[in-house]
């Protein structure tokens, strides 16, 4: 009896379980369960963005951030200009890329990836991209503010930057003129022929709206580093100057001169000259130019060189002079002959009249009173880019302080 009361009960619990499961949902097989999203790659600690399949793919590599108010900044939005104005384009950015063999190591990635347009933005990406395009001779490669191309697929391009700085260095001689105080100062990067010949613009149009104004100079040693370029800003504010200009990424420099009751010329970014003591920004507009070789590289008609554009390209500004703005406060106070003729000479440079040329045309004498271009000459665009050690033909090579500035040449070697 108890056996069969066992076997009677152990039988309804079976019915019961069973009767159970079957009102339950079946479990997914394992093959169905959900897949998980690929982890997005990284190399070497950068995020390599992928390609858009069907598309004509433009990768841009920074130096800093996007956002950073000034040399990146403007470039990134030259790159939205392409994505918005040429068609079927997809564009990405890798960006706080250092120069050397970080750079080199996200060319190669981008370019494994399939990218068929790489914009490298820093003058320390040279060598490194020169590299890689060498590795892939499919992809066409532009680098900014170098020297060097391989005429094939790895080409170089600038613009006359020299033209709005020296416009800057007028209206800041007649600034600190007015102030009663003729020192000026330049916040420098690195030794380069760059640096060097856009310090020279602006003291060239410093003494011509001041002539017995001065310019020191302090090197940073840095593209982009905010704290540096406060510093690099206070330092020669402290040491007397009345305007300092920057060839630095950020703003720094004008938010200092409104900290300290004078003025700072910012760089690179039309959206740079907001604080109070901004007086101009010698500006990019990098999407015009970004456009023009995208579609002829889509269409195989680019050819990698030595691309060297001006003003009347549209790539150039300088900030209260374009269409649409009004000088700043700092400059609408100058004598009004000062401002006319500066808003004169940038018309001409629009219309292809006034260029780094004209900057550079003799008598130019150096700081120590030599004369290094004669009258009746002027640099061409070999000694613009050159020191003399580069042994590429330059003859007034770009390894000289225009006169007035009170600094010595930095080592270079």
């Amino acid at each position: 009896m108890k056996k069969s009361a066992l076997f009677f009960g152990l039988s309804i619990l079976l019915i019961v379980a069973f009767a159970l499961s079957a009102c339950q949902p079946a479990a997914p097989a394992a093959t169905e369960a959900p897949k998980e999203e690929p982890t997005p790659e990284k190399v070497g600690g950068f995020q390599i963005p992928a390609v858009v399949e069907g598309k004509f793919n433009v990768a841009m590599v920074l130096i800093g951030p996007h956002d950073d108010g000034g040399w990146s900044q403007a470039h990134y939005e030259g790159l939205e200009y392409v994505q918005k104005n040429v068609p079927n384009v997809n564009t990405a950015y890798v960006e706080n890329v250092p120069e050397g063999a970080d750079s080199e190591q996200v060319f190669r990635a981008l370019s494994r990836k399939g990218f068929n347009l790489i914009f490298g933005t820093s003058y320390g990406f040279m060598d490194p991209m020169e590299t890689v395009a060498n590795e892939f001779p499919d992809i066409m490669y532009v680098h900014i503010s170098g020297i060097k191309s391989n005429e094939k697929n790895f080409g170089n391009l600038f613009g006359g930057m020299e033209t709005m700085k020296y416009l800057a260095g007028m209206l800041a001689g007649a600034r600190a003129k007015m102030d009663g105080n003729t020192k000026l100062g330049y916040m420098a990067t690195f030794p380069i022929p760059e640096e060097l010949r856009l310090g020279n613009a602006i003291a060239l149009g410093m003494r011509k709206t001041c002539p017995e104004c001065t310019m020191d100079v302090r090197w940073i040693n840095t593209w982009h580093d905010p704290v540096k370029e406060k510093e690099g800003a206070a330092s020669l504010f402290d040491a007397g100057a009345q305007v300092v200009f920057t060839g630095a990424d950020t703003p720094a420099v004008a938010d200092v001169a409104t900290e300290k009751g004078k003025w700072g010329v910012t760089y690179d970014w039309y959206g740079s000259c907001k604080a109070e003591r901004c007086l101009t920004a010698p500006y990019w507009i990098w999407g015009p130019v970004y456009a023009k070789i995208a579609q002829a590289v889509i269409d195989k008609t680019y050819k990698p060189g030595w691309e060297y554009f001006d003003a009347d390209s549209g790539g150039l500004g300088l900030f209260g002079f374009m269409e649409g703005q009004t000088p700043t406060k700092g400059v609408s106070e100058l004598p009004p002959e000062v401002v006319n003729e500066v808003k004169d000479l940038v018309a001409k440079s629009l219309k292809g009249e006034f260029n780094r040329f004209n900057v550079f045309s003799g008598p130019i004498n150096d700081n120590s009173g030599k004369e290094i271009v004669p009258a009746g000459s002027a640099l061409e665009q070999a000694d613009l880019d050159q020191f003399p050690e580069y042994n590429l033909g330059c003859k007034y090579c770009m390894k000289w302080w225009a006169e007035g500035v009170t600094a010595e040449l930095p080592s270079t070697q």
